[in-house]
């Protein structure tokens, strides 16, 4: 297929960076979050040694390093962790899935689905040209995956049995969980085949029906599926359904110290990077639960759930962003701090309209103007 008529891609990759005010920026992508103690110990290693010392966690379970002083070295570094496993594909690899799956909660497990549709994506050539923000997702059931509108999903119904989700629109044709990967990947060939100049299925015109038919599915689809009410980061203890226990950590703006994330992976059990900018800490004894609590809170991990700061969150603002008209992450501090934040609940701050870095939920907007900032509420 020819891709002449496309505008570059420039969705950063370990490969691809971008070239941000504050240097390059790389980003690493972690099918459904998940990350292997070793493997977070080679990011906070390079955070460390090429970075500037910390890792951005993004809001489809990513993560990505800033100011990269040798991009190839980083790159090197990651490969050898096992976190680059195909150079032509490694920018498509986006696969959000229900954190908690398999662990508390949910109607299905569908970690190993995430394993098998991440293989078959890089066995695809053809599936290397798609946009850099294309997005997967798998729902185990519980709601909190499909409604932030993916381009190719499944939303499970049993263990065995999910509804294809396109463009974040539920639709009605069921699949067994033995064809449910080959029909994603047809999805994302069809709309290889629609899309033209756009990077998202959302942007095509009819892109959800055009799919459908092309597909040659006797499917109908009833709208864009809302997130469950209590979609969001689970923070604090919770108890695993074969009884040890998950920690969940917030992070103020999503920012992981490489310190503190040497110490995550000293814990050696898994951990998962959720869409809610937080971190998940899998399979402890209660013991060992409790001493990490004791250690890694007072290092900046959140466990308690009413902190305000799971309340905020911020676009990189000045001086990492030349668009950016202020330091938001600097001023959103002081407002904690003061207790002087401009409006209750969840808030987005962002240096200029485009608010990069925006939830998908329902958040009140603090945009930096020329003038001071303005507050968009939470209807608008």
């Amino acid at each position: 297929m020819s891709t002449d008529r496309f505008q570059p891609d420039a969705c950063p990759g370990a490969l691809q960076v971008h070239q941000a005010a504050d240097g390059p920026l790389a980003r690493v992508r972690l099918p459904g979050g998940a990350l292997a103690p070793h493997q977070l110990q080679a990011l906070a290693e390079a955070a460390r040694d090429v970075g500037n010392g910390q890792m951005e966690l993004t809001s489809r379970g990513n993560i990505q390093l800033r100011a990269v002083k040798d991009p190839q070295v980083f790159a090197e570094r990651i490969a050898a962790a096992g976190l680059l496993p195909s150079a032509t594909h490694e920018r498509v690899r986006n696969i959000l899935a229900s954190p908690l799956s398999g662990r508390i909660g949910g109607v299905a497990d569908v970690r190993e689905l995430v394993h098998h549709l991440d293989l078959a994506v890089q066995a695809d050539p053809a599936l290397a040209q798609l946009p850099g923000r294309t997005l997967f997702t798998l729902d185990d059931g519980r709601g909190d995956i499909s409604g932030l509108h993916g381009d190719f999903g499944l939303h499970a119904h049993s263990e065995s049995e999910h509804s294809l989700v396109l463009a974040g629109n539920r639709t009605n044709h069921l699949v067994h969980v033995d064809d449910a990967v080959p029909l994603l990947l047809d999805a994302a060939h069809a709309f290889l085949s629609l899309r033209d100049k756009h990077w998202r299925l959302a942007e095509v015109p009819d892109g959800v029906a055009r799919t459908i038919d092309h597909l040659g599915l006797a499917a109908e689809f009833s709208g864009a599926v809302d997130l469950a009410p209590d979609a969001g980061p689970s923070i604090g203890w919770l108890e695993q359904h074969d009884g040890t226990v998950a920690l969940g950590g917030g992070l103020r703006f999503g920012l992981l110290d490489a310190r503190l994330a040497e110490f995550l992976a000293a814990i050696e059990k898994p951990v998962v990077v959720t869409p809610w900018r937080s971190i998940m800490i899998f399979d402890l004894d209660e013991g060992a639960a409790e001493q990490v609590v004791r250690v890694l809170a007072p290092m900046g991990l959140i466990f308690d759930e009413n902190s305000p700061w799971l309340d905020v969150s911020a676009c990189t603002g000045s001086p990492g962003c030349e668009k950016s008209l202020a330091d938001v992450r600097a001023d959103a501090i002081d407002a904690v701090e003061q207790d002087s934040l401009p409006i209750e609940g969840r808030q987005h701050w962002a240096g200029c309209d485009r608010s990069c870095g925006r939830p998908r939920a329902k958040v009140a907007d603090v945009i930096a103007t020329t003038d001071g900032y303005r507050v968009n509420p939470t209807d608008q």
